[in-house]
């Protein structure tokens, strides 16, 4: 039978001070990209979930396999990990205008117009905006005041009058 070798298993074998600095490039490099990346979703998480479920992932994965020398290493990384998306959502709660974590909601629809420049900065097409519509109860854009894709990827619908859409929408968030 082996023998544990306890000093591998939780003293780190490089600098803690490299992983911290290795991990904060890692995710605000991956956070700044996800940010600026169209917001299409994967099921019902938002991309900054989506990136620390990644990356907390690997690291994890990295300390259990021994890719990291000492258990201290993984428990490092991904506490750096978790540090960073407490203090952006800590700033996005304090600083509400910054936006980081989340987009601002993007018209796609005004006046019952499709706003083209919006469309394509979002890579969403005429069809996915009628499907949206046709989920909101609406069969046609002519009492549709305004549609969004909200910063999480939901689409919402305001109409002509402020009525609202004749049923209501689906929960899940976009997947197209």
């Amino acid at each position: 039978m082996a023998s544990v070798d306890w000093s591998e298993l939780f003293i780190p074998s490089g600098s803690l001070v490299e992983i911290v600095i290795r991990g904060t490039v890692m995710y605000l490099l991956l956070f700044a990209a996800m940010r600026i990346l169209p917001r299409r979703q994967v099921g019902g998480l938002v991309n900054a979930d989506l990136l620390i479920v990644v990356l907390i992932a690997d690291a994890v994965q990295n300390a259990m396999a021994g890719g990291y020398r000492s258990i201290t290493e993984g428990v490092a990384l991904a506490a750096v990990i978790f540090g960073w998306a407490t203090v952006i959502d800590w700033l996005d709660f304090k600083f509400p205008r910054l936006n980081l974590a989340s987009a601002r909601a993007l018209p796609v629809v005004r006046n019952g117009r499709f706003l083209r420049r919006n469309m394509a900065r979002e890579q969403v097409s005429e069809e996915e905006i009628m499907a949206e519509l046709r989920q909101h109860g609406l069969d046609s854009m002519e009492r549709v005041a305004s549609a969004y894709i909200e910063g999480d990827g939901r689409f919402s619908v305001l109409l002509r009058g402020g009525s609202k859409p004749p049923v209501d929408p689906p929960q899940e968030r976009r997947g197209v």
